[in-house]
């Protein structure tokens, strides 16, 4: 009898469901908090410091490419909240049916997307 599975993943075939998708973004979005902390720390401390560093900190948030930036992190805290909270039910078995997973980590990207258009459009 010969084996039919694979000797080596190809991982660009591999399908995630949207589930395991949503999984993993809220694993890098944590992950990508985690890492701007010292960036939102030294923004915060530039735009309290004085007049003048108010003033370089809006000349440098003003930047096309830092406002990018800054949506993205928008949109890794948002997201990373809306999976918590889908999260927080899954560990008390709510939603753990097939269909309802799929549906509830669909809205928790729509939901994260909207909501990082939504706030970035009026920030912008």
């Amino acid at each position: 009898m010969e084996k039919t599975r694979p000797k080596h993943l190809d991982l660009p075939k591999i399908r995630l469901p949207i589930p395991g998708i949503v999984s993993i973004l809220h694993r890098v979005s944590g992950a990508v908090l985690f890492l701007a902390i010292p960036l939102v720390i030294w923004l915060l401390a530039g735009s309290l410091a004085s007049e003048a560093r108010y003033e370089a900190f809006r000349g440098f948030i003003s930047h096309p490419v830092i406002k990018l930036g800054l949506i993205g992190l928008l949109w890794a805290y948002l997201h990373h909240a809306c999976a918590g909270i889908r999260f927080l039910f899954l560990d008390v078995h709510k939603g753990i049916e097939l269909d309802t997973a799929r549906n509830t980590a669909k809205l928790v990207m729509v939901v994260s997307l909207v909501l990082t258009a939504v706030i970035g459009g009026l920030l912008w």
